[in-house]
């Protein structure tokens, strides 16, 4: 097993599919930046989430949001293309679009937390992050 954790922004809204197994699997890519001096370029990974914490997490994967995504790397060929995939184990939300100013479209709230996640009262110089 090939283990990688890649973090960057969502490139389409999650969607969720069913085998013909019977077996749901959510699936949705993730834009990641790679700079080597003035140079830019970005590497996309295919990410899957399998099962019901799948299905859970589809509403707050959208386009633009930040997220973390570890699990087992791979790579599947198409057309004469190789693509990253990403089979996930652990996904972290990072926080919403910087075009909606990290509100998210499905009306999650900013920092794309669960709205039955957790609120902190102290001065925390940071969002909380919700790990499914």
């Amino acid at each position: 097993m090939k283990t990688i954790t890649v973090a960057g922004n969502i490139g389409k809204d999650a969607v969720t599919r069913t085998t013909q197994g019977g077996d749901k699997v959510t699936s949705w890519t993730v834009a990641v930046e790679e700079r080597a001096g003035q140079e830019k370029r970005t590497i996309w990974f295919d990410c899957s989430l399998w099962g019901k914490r799948g299905e859970a997490l589809a509403q707050y994967l959208t386009k633009g949001g930040r997220v973390a995504v570890s699990g087992d790397l791979s790579t599947r060929e198409h057309e004469g293309r190789t693509y990253l995939t990403v089979r996930a184990d652990q996904v972290t939300l990072l926080g919403g679009s910087q075009q909606t100013g990290g509100a998210r479209a499905s009306g999650a709230p900013a920092g794309g937390a669960p709205s039955n996640a957790p609120t902190f009262d102290d001065d925390i110089p940071f969002a909380p992050c919700v790990m499914l």
